[in-house]
């Protein structure tokens, strides 16, 4: 169980790191262009990776439904979306923003799928992301103020 812990961590850290790249590319760009290289880049390296570890093309990928492969397509909105924000708003507002529309999102998709979860918690998790932004929001006012 530590270890999905340390994955699950690690991927936080490299989302933020991506965050800022591409952030940092869309200023030099544009989030169009930079979610264009995200994508291309991240596109060869995969696809490296997958004629060197095998299983590129699984049987069974043909008869998936057609909705299996709007991730895709969510994704190129996400970074772009991601890569356009962080640069006007900045990291901690942009990862905030992410976070609470990913758990407002998951408790939906959990209360529609009929998930036991507890609300209260659910309930919680939201009002401290929200808490964090408007402390976030708090101090950059006081600071543009001084």
């Amino acid at each position: 169980m530590t270890l999905f812990i340390l994955l699950a961590c690690l991927g936080g850290v490299l989302v933020g790191l991506s965050r800022q790249l591409n952030g940092r590319l869309s200023v030099s760009t544009t989030p169009l262009i930079a979610s264009f290289w995200n994508h291309a880049i991240g596109f060869a390296a995969l696809t490296c990776l997958g004629v060197f570890v095998g299983g590129l093309l699984p049987a069974g990928a043909a008869e998936a439904p057609w909705y299996a492969y709007l991730g895709g397509p969510l994704g190129v909105v996400f970074v772009a979306a991601g890569s356009w924000a962080i640069a006007r708003i900045g990291a901690v507002n942009s990862a905030l923003l992410i976070i609470g529309g990913q758990m407002v999102t998951g408790v939906a998709f959990d209360y529609i799928s009929g998930v036991p979860a507890s609300f209260w918690a659910n309930a919680g998790g939201i009002a401290l992301i929200i808490g964090g932004m408007m402390v976030s929001r708090g101090r950059r006012k006081a600071d543009r103020s001084q």
